[in-house]
């Protein structure tokens, strides 16, 4: 078999990190000394504490029951040899020298390709094609957000209503009703923007999908709290993978919103009145409005896949492009914080984002990346397939029914606790694969300490008041990281995913912090506090009396609490505000069916809201389900 290098420079391995040397003639005797070291070492076949009495390590010894041969076995197991060892590089795959029936095989393609692209590796063009590369990556940039008007971009879910009484009383906040159009652009992918907490649309509850409310009559109109980019998408207008531009005509007052699908999604439907509905037009006056972020993603990768099999630049300039191209690629155009991109967020984020690069540099990459330097070939199979796969986390796990690592978001989303118990199931089994290739090195101790530290100070925090734990995916690669960093092929794959993941979280959503309060969190989830309860139920509604003078009832307010009135949502719009215990039905129109929530008020501001009561024409009163909308 055709051997490799295993030697590394003093900048690559960790024994000289700490002051060790290494002889000439690359053996494993290492010497320490003790003022240029921090390690740890052992003289003895136990494990020993210098400087110090006597005493005290035979304390020590017994305190952790080192004396015990069991034991003294298993901790000469978990630390490893001594002194410590480098793994050697992988041999390339397809760079193999074997032997069968007496003649010699091989099979060289990884040299022979470097050879073939030897001409290509020149550092002068490496900065020509880089400056080019900024140079198009610019342009392309800009058709993709920048030569439509700023002010027609809205997001996947721009509405024309605030959920409950976020419109205020009669909706007054939420005007103009009618009369008026809008041009606008969405961008690409929309239909994966899905309702996180259940909506409620008159006595019916949906969550996990795009609300679509309407859409259905002859016209095709829509009730004013609709997703718009999801309906121009159901309806035909735009693409999902391309986004694109429409107009839209406000008409204010409708009846009936009807239920349909179409391309893909659908709608749910309103039986009564709305103020607020729109209807799309079928042409509008904006232009470049196509989402290229399908094509960016072809340029990136193939950028990257010359960067590693044709110019192979030293390991650290290949790195720091990843870095660049990943979070870039990220910013304007797969996953941007804001449409168009918010360049100063962006460029905000980039410089603290290039520290935890540096970090993860030092700690990981440059003892896997150098190791790959003649496979080019292998070195773009197990770094790229996953760093793409981690740059684009929000459609590659766009799937699995977990959107935070909260408690409550994993137990609302059906899927979402066995989702969590296999990602658990993969993950430890890779750290248990990690955890023996670390043995191996002699450096489990080392790691195991670090980790054990950070484990505890993660714990302080957890246990603080009033705040909750909040682990964003790119605190997760951080964690991770540091524990890659071996000449493995593995380690190269988890390098890779792990990267692309950090890129993209810190890109997408910034350095969000590890501690949230409950607020943070919620997003419109209810709040969790008292709900007032009707007089009025089916068994006292009297359908006799004419509607015109019927009234409906609630209880009056506990005592002892902080609430001072009440908030009537009728038709899923707020109605009334105060404090009386009584709504006349004189403003409804008897032939369509109505919806009643009710909340309490502190202040102004309202809690949560009963499901709906309904009311039919016919006089049947439906008690609302147990539990806040």
């Amino acid at each position: 078999m055709a051997s490799t290098s295993t030697s590394r420079s003093e900048s690559e391995s960790r024994l000289t990190h700490v002051g060790s040397e290494v002889n000439s003639t690359h053996s494993h005797t290492v010497k320490f000394s003790p003022r240029e070291t921090f390690e740890i070492e052992e003289t003895a076949a136990y494990p020993t504490i210098h400087p110090g009495p006597k005493q005290w390590r035979k304390r020590l010894r017994r305190a952790f029951w080192l004396d015990h041969p069991r034991v003294r076995r298993i901790w000469l197991y978990i630390r490893g040899p001594r002194p410590k060892v480098e793994l050697p590089d992988p041999t390339p795959f397809l760079s193999l020298t074997f032997y069968a029936g007496g003649k010699t095989r091989s099979i060289a393609l990884e040299p022979a390709w470097i050879r073939l692209t030897r001409w290509f590796t020149n550092p002068w063009l490496f900065v020509v094609l880089a400056v080019g590369y900024i140079i198009g990556f610019a342009f392309f940039a800009r058709a993709q957000s920048f030569l439509t008007p700023a002010d027609s971009f809205i997001g996947c879910t721009a509405t024309y209503w605030a959920a409950n009484d976020g419109c205020g009383l009669d909706g007054d906040d939420c005007g103009p009703f009618g009369n008026a159009s809008f041009d606008f652009r969405c961008p690409a992918q929309c239909s994966q923007v899905v309702l996180q907490n259940p909506r409620t649309v008159g006595d019916e509850q949906v969550d996990f999908v795009p609300l679509i409310v309407g859409g259905g009559d002859e016209q095709g109109t829509y009730r004013g709290d609709t997703f718009i980019c999801a309906a121009a998408v159901q309806a035909g207008l735009i693409s999902d993978s391309k986004g694109g531009c429409a107009t839209l005509q406000l008409t204010g007052n409708f009846t009936n919103f009807l239920p349909f699908t179409a391309n893909g999604l659908s709608s749910i439907g309103f039986p009564t009145i709305f103020p607020v509905s729109f209807r799309f037009l079928s042409t509008t006056s904006l232009h470049n409005c196509s989402d290229y972020r399908n094509e960016a993603l072809a340029f990136n990768a193939l950028i990257t896949a010359l960067l590693f099999l044709v110019l192979r630049p030293k390991p650290i300039v290949l790195y720091w492009c990843l870095v660049c191209i990943g979070f870039w690629h990220v910013s304007l155009f797969s996953q941007p914080q804001a449409s168009p991109p918010p360049l100063d967020v962006a460029f905000q984020q980039f410089l603290p984002a290039l520290f935890v690069a540096y970090a993860f540099w030092r700690l990981a990459f440059r003892f896997t990346l150098p190791a790959f330097r003649k496979a080019p070939i292998e070195a773009t199979v197990w770094y790229l397939a996953p760093y793409w796969v981690g740059v684009l986390t929000n459609i590659t796990t766009d799937k699995i029914p977990i959107d935070r690592l909260v408690a409550s978001d994993i137990t609302a989303r059906p899927g979402g606790l066995t989702a969590l118990i296999i990602i658990i199931v993969i993950l430890l089994v890779i750290v248990i694969n990690q955890v023996r290739v670390i043995r191996k090195t002699g450096w489990l101790p080392w790691y195991l300490g670090w980790y054990i530290a950070g484990g505890l100070v993660t714990l302080v925090l957890s246990q603080l008041p009033g705040l909750e734990l909040r682990i964003h995916h790119y605190i997760l690669a951080m964690v991770l990281m540091p524990g890659t960093g071996f000449p493995t092929r593995l380690s190269a794959i988890y390098q890779g995913f792990l990267l692309g993941m950090f890129l993209n979280g810190v890109a997408a959503f910034g350095f969000d912090s590890i501690l949230q309060t409950p607020a943070d969190l919620r997003r419109d989830a209810p709040l969790g506090s008292d709900l007032p309860s009707f007089v009025t139920n089916s068994t006292n509604y009297n359908a006799s009396i004419p509607f015109l003078n019927q009234s409906i009832f609630w209880n009056a307010l506990p005592d002892g609490e902080a609430w001072d009135g009440f908030a009537l949502l009728v038709d899923d719009v707020e109605r009334y505000v105060g404090t009386a215990l009584n709504y006349s039905l004189s403003a409804l129109d008897p032939t369509l069916i109505h919806f009643f929530r009710l909340a309490f008020t502190s202040e102004g501001s309202a809690g949560d809201f009963t499901k709906a009561a309904t009311l039919y024409p016919n006089g049947t009163w439906v008690d609302p389900l147990p539990g806040p909308s």
